[in-house]
């Protein structure tokens, strides 16, 4: 099939990273759920041309079907297959690898992650959260990014990894580089994303390298430690492996539920009824964590390749063509969200994909709502009138849905 038969609408290129400056582009998604569900984007200066699949039906089954769709060449949209970037971590990091592999790697690290171990976390949580808003509650104003949601994250998966309090500044910096490298705030070199890309890549791992070799002399309890001492079939992890592991573990760890949380806090101030229906009945709080999640998307998409020529929706999709899983929009779907442009904090059911879904569902995810849990819980209960005082910055990217900055002021306490 040529590029011209291919079905797609004019004028629309979700592979341009400038279009998620101003927000989510929710109407052209809208567009795409109710024209072209399964549409061609175009190739362009940054990307080559990809399928956009929009339909919540159709991310659920992708996702799911390992069969026909490989995550090991490329799981975004920055990835190209034929020069791979180590930063990228193909075949290596776990976001890249297929089952069977996939299955056995995973297993490794689920066992931190259940609801039960991560129930246990929830009061050194909680004093965390509760340090954090006693340094800001005082003044009056913060940026509720920089001094509130990313505090929170980067503390808590730094302490689950074992990364000494001193250093937990620069793991922020180090992700914000490798997952904000299009972003000009965030490059190393002005005009240089794959510089800043690399950079970040490059100190992390060489960073983490020294920690494991640290773990190896003197095992700990924490993830890196579990990590140097697990074994798949007798055999231990690689150092590549062991280093690809903490790297994901970081950013995933740290990215994700700081733009949920601060997406959330933003959905709350645009629906100052909701807010106040929160407020009211705590009660709704688990419901409210899942809407604010459905409602934030914090990952944009993920990348899948066909393995071999396939048809969805009367849709010729070749092999070696890359599907693109946009989130966002299945989240919206309104064949599966009743008033799905509707902000609510009480909606149930609320199947969203937020976190995926299949084999490469977020590993993280109960850390991450019982996080945001704790934190809408603080907030709430610490400042009773949060206004913004300032624009909102968003990232510059295609693959996170990031805000940089959203300064807030609220009535000082002690």
């Amino acid at each position: 099939m040529s590029q011209t038969d291919r079905p797609s609408l004019p004028g629309i290129d979700l592979g341009n990273p400038d279009l998620f400056v101003a927000g989510y582009p929710h109407d052209t998604w809208r567009q795409l759920r109710a024209e072209a569900p399964i549409s061609w984007n175009p190739a362009n200066d940054w990307f080559p041309g990809f399928w956009s699949i929009t339909k919540y039906a159709d991310v659920f089954a992708i996702s799911r079907d390992t069969a026909r769709f490989s995550s090991e060449r490329g799981f975004n949209l920055t990835q190209d297959p034929d020069d791979p970037s180590p930063a990228a971590g193909l075949g290596k990091i776990l976001l890249g690898i297929d089952p069977p592999r996939h299955r056995r790697l995973r297993r490794l690290i689920t066992v931190a992650f259940t609801p039960r171990r991560i129930a246990l976390l929830e009061s050194g949580i909680r004093d965390i959260t509760i340090g954090i808003l006693d340094s800001v509650v005082p003044r009056g104003s913060c940026d509720f990014v920089v001094d509130v949601a990313a505090k929170l994250q980067v503390a808590v998966i730094c302490q689950m990894m074992g990364v000494p309090r001193e250093d937990w500044d620069r793991m922020f910096t180090l992700t914000n580089q490798v997952l904000g490298a299009g972003d000009p705030e965030y490059q190393t070199t002005p005009g240089e994303p794959y510089e800043t890309l690399m950079h970040g890549y490059e100190e992390m791992f060489g960073y983490f390298a020294r920690l494991v070799v640290a773990r190896r002399a003197a095992p700990r309890d924490d993830l890196v430690s579990a990590l140097v001492a697990a074994q798949i079939d007798g055999e231990h992890l690689t150092d590549d492996e062991i280093l690809y592991f903490c790297y994901l573990l970081v950013l995933a760890g740290n990215e994700t539920t700081r733009n949920a949380t601060s997406g959330g806090l933003l959905a709350l101030i645009e629906h100052p009824d909701e807010q106040a229906r929160l407020r009211a009945d705590p009660s709704l709080m688990p419901t409210a964590v899942e809407e604010i999640l459905r409602w934030t998307s914090p990952v944009l998409h993920m990348a899948r390749t066909a393995k071999r020529d396939v048809e969805l929706r009367s849709v010729s999709i070749a092999a070696g063509e890359r599907v693109v899983l946009w989130y966002p929009s299945a989240n919206r779907d309104e064949e599966v969200f009743p008033e799905s442009e509707r902000f609510d904090v009480g909606r149930t059911p609320n199947y969203h994909l937020a976190f995926g879904i299949g084999e490469h569902v977020c590993l993280g995810l109960n850390l991450a709502r019982l996080e945001l849990r704790v934190m809408f819980e603080e907030l709430l209960r610490r400042l009773t009138d949060i206004a913004p005082a300032g624009d909102v910055e968003r990232l510059r990217s295609t693959f996170i849905g990031g805000v940089k900055h959203v300064p807030i002021r609220f009535t000082p306490a002690a």
